[in-house]
């Protein structure tokens, strides 16, 4: 019904025309359509030839020459080279946190405060015995003073001058012994505040106030974020591969896209039991390090040397069959110009974007790296490459 309301008006129009006798106007605008037609279709036919003539146009790299490379793709994690787990020191009821987790602080921060009122009486005690030890020293000294004066003139038995000696070296000890008890009280006094041994930020709170502690008992995790590294695992194969020294390009799995570089710092020569790998680290550039935080997936990509020279060709000029055929496109010069030819080839180790052609190709043969996915043998090219390919 649609096809019929629309044709209707074009029907009725036709027949108007031939009833008014436009007949030779309708059979000239045909022909000039046709005419039209036939000069596209001639234009066309006049623009095969030459593009035939020119041939398709490729852009063409020269093979060379060059260092092999092994490239090495491993996967690890940022990791901080000062983390410690802080614990208190001493028994008592947490009184103050000064810290939150995630809280950056600077070493010698204060971040934990326990009660101190006990170990205060605990310490006037021991001030004061120290006190009482000190005069009663004192006393002895001036008494053995006194009966050394007497003993030229036989006012005092040499038996009791000996005595007062041992008494004074007695309390000289119980002196002592008192000053380190008072040392012991202070010392311990401090150590009712817990501050940070280094630089860093806190990534786990373990207590709340009131709660009590014994020593050792962990309050805090703290990691450094001065000193960061990547550590990743190898495999034993590649140990002999990599030294200290060798550059190292990583990605962060946080940052996408973005690409670092670092260095190898060591390789721990000690493997993990089971896996046969061996620990990996490295020291990331400075640029990186205001990029790093601990936790952070990361992946590496290393250049290892083989010792050995290839020839290479950009990983774009190969073409590989699903029946196992590699090859490339080379440009050869006929009495035409120049064409195409399928050249098989045997690769080796592909890196840095370039593939190791071990047979089938010289150095300096030109093969073509863009416009190769549709070339047939013999067919003619046109180059199209910049000055620094030619």
């Amino acid at each position: 019904m649609a096809y019929e309301i629309i044709r209707l008006p074009l029907v009725r129009v036709c027949h108007k025309h031939v009833q008014g006798g436009d007949v030779p106007r309708l059979k000239n605008s045909r022909l000039r359509w046709f005419t039209v037609l036939a000069l596209v279709l001639a234009g066309n036919l006049l623009l095969v030839p030459r593009l035939l003539a020119e041939g398709v146009p490729v852009v063409t790299a020269r093979v060379g020459e060059r260092p092999i490379l092994r490239e090495l793709r491993l996967t690890g994690t940022v990791t901080a080279q000062r983390r410690a787990r802080l614990s208190v020191a001493v028994s008592g009821l947490v009184a103050e946190l000064t810290v939150e987790e995630g809280d950056r602080v600077e070493a010698g921060a204060l971040l934990l405060q326990m009660d101190p009122e006990l170990a205060r009486i605990r310490l006037a005690t021991a001030e004061a015995g120290a006190d009482q030890a000190r005069v009663r020293l004192q006393d002895a000294r001036r008494r053995l003073e006194e009966a050394r004066q007497l003993l030229p003139q036989r006012g005092i038995a040499e038996t009791a001058v000996r005595d007062l000696e041992a008494e004074v070296e007695q309390a000289r000890s119980l002196a002592a012994g008192a000053r380190a008890e008072a040392e012991l009280q202070r010392a311990l006094l401090k150590r009712h505040d817990l501050r940070a041994p280094f630089a860093g930020v806190i990534s786990a709170k373990l207590t709340d106030p009131g709660e009590w502690l014994d020593p050792g008992q962990a309050v805090f995790d703290l990691v450094g974020l001065q000193s960061l590294r990547l550590d990743f695992s190898v495999a034993e194969d590649y140990l002999t591969w990599i030294e200290a020294g060798t550059a190292v390009e990583f990605a962060l799995g946080a940052m996408p896209g973005e690409r670092y570089r670092g260095t190898v710092r060591s390789v721990v020569p000690v493997a993990e039991p089971g896996a046969r790998t061996f620990l990996l680290r490295v020291q990331p550039d400075r640029e990186a390090l205001q990029e790093l935080l601990p936790g952070m997936s990361a992946t590496a990509l290393l250049s290892l040397e083989t010792g050995r020279s290839g020839l290479t060709v950009s990983r774009d000029a190969t073409l590989r069959y699903p029946d196992g055929r590699v090859v490339v496109w080379t440009v050869d010069e006929s009495e035409d110009g120049l064409v195409a030819r399928e050249q098989v080839v045997s690769p080796g180790v592909s890196f840095e974007g370039l593939v190791e052609i071990r047979a089938g190709l010289e150095a300096g043969d030109r093969v073509v790296v863009r416009g190769n996915e549709s070339l047939r043998n013999g067919q003619r090219i046109t180059l199209v490459d910049s000055p620094r390919q030619r």
